[in-house]
């Protein structure tokens, strides 16, 4: 059974919905963004387009969602400023930049320059985000990138916010990514870095779906995959939508939350189509019926099947650490 501090559990309850299980919305894409806002437009947006586009996105979906992600750029101090993001709504802030630092062996996360966890923490954040690119089958890039989740955990630590981590495969020289050779790997790598990356001292795992559902479509098997990937994360788990359609994300999520999963913290698939409208009052009319019709639907499927973060750790919901009187001479 894994302790929880009471900044942790408190971080982990505001991006949660009272039963447990989390809700969140993804929106804190940046050069992906742009590229889908420059391919509609035909230009390279400007900074206060993507700010708009993001105020946009938060105020009309936000407060369906247990928690949003958002980033430094563009998106979490502007949504606040903005009156967009809901005082319910837990705010979970990346502290990653965007892109990757290249490797002769692959690619390797770094870390927003002027960023840090303890910022994240003074703005009032609910919880700290980290992407990184990982392939265990490479392990002296694996290593590399465990060094840096264990810094960004012991800040974490330090400043008492839940750290949430999602890790992304991604092919090398020689592979083609969507290929039935890649497919056929793709199950164990996701399964493994699951392993690897919640031996670290983080709370959340925001997991790829362990297939690739181009080539396997045998559902019995995919709800193996997701098993396994429940038993080989040692902490609470949701399932990413990393761009796939609508349709296809929404069985994910349903197979990932019958299998353990607590939840879904979900990007493109709810919102990318509005990328496409370049009106902006049909794209927030975009936002506040399809979008938000999605997430209501997601979130109906993850209450009825997810697994409450704090029954994956063992913990009764009114018993989730011990406090004694004077708890708070010792904190």
């Amino acid at each position: 059974m894994k302790e929880l501090t009471i900044g942790k559990i408190r971080g982990l309850q505001q991006i949660s919905r009272r039963s447990g299980v989390f809700i969140m919305c993804a929106m804190d894409h940046r050069s992906g963004l742009i590229s889908m806002m420059e391919e509609s437009q035909h230009d390279v947006p400007d900074y206060m387009e993507i700010v708009e586009m993001k105020h946009d996105m938060c105020s009309t979906m936000g407060h369906h969602a247990s928690g949003i992600l958002l980033d430094p750029e563009y998106g979490a101090a502007q949504c606040i400023e903005g009156n967009a993001l809901s005082g319910r709504t837990g705010l979970l802030v990346s502290i990653e930049a965007t892109g990757y630092e290249k490797d002769p062996t692959g690619r390797l996360t770094t870390l927003l320059k002027d960023w840090s966890v303890e910022k994240i923490r003074r703005m009032g954040a609910s919880a700290v985000k980290i992407l990184v690119y990982y392939r265990p089958d490479i392990k002296k890039l694996a290593d590399k990138q465990l060094k840096t989740i264990a810094m960004v955990a012991d800040e974490c630590i330090k400043h008492d916010i839940p750290l949430l981590v999602e890790p992304k495969t991604y092919r090398v020289e020689g592979e083609k990514m969507d290929s039935a050779e890649f497919a056929e790997k793709l199950p164990g790598m996701v399964i493994e870095t699951a392993r690897q990356i919640t031996a670290m001292p983080v709370d959340v795992l925001k997991a790829e779906f362990p297939a690739d559902m181009k080539y396997e479509k045998d559902v019995s098997k995919l709800a193996e995959y997701c098993r396994q990937l429940d038993k080989a994360s040692s902490v609470p788990w949701v399932i990413l939508s990393a761009g796939v359609d609508y349709q296809t994300f929404k069985q994910q999520v349903t197979i990932a939350c019958r299998a353990g999963a607590s939840g879904f913290l979900g990007g493109r698939a709810i919102w990318q189509e509005a990328m496409e409208i370049t009106n902006r009052g049909k794209r927030v009319e975009f936002f506040k019926t399809v979008a938000v019709k999605r997430l209501r639907e997601l979130a109906e499927i993850a209450e009825k099947n997810g697994r409450p973060w704090h029954a994956k750790l063992g913990l009764k919901p009114s018993n989730l650490c011990g406090v004694g009187q004077d708890w708070y001479s010792k904190y």
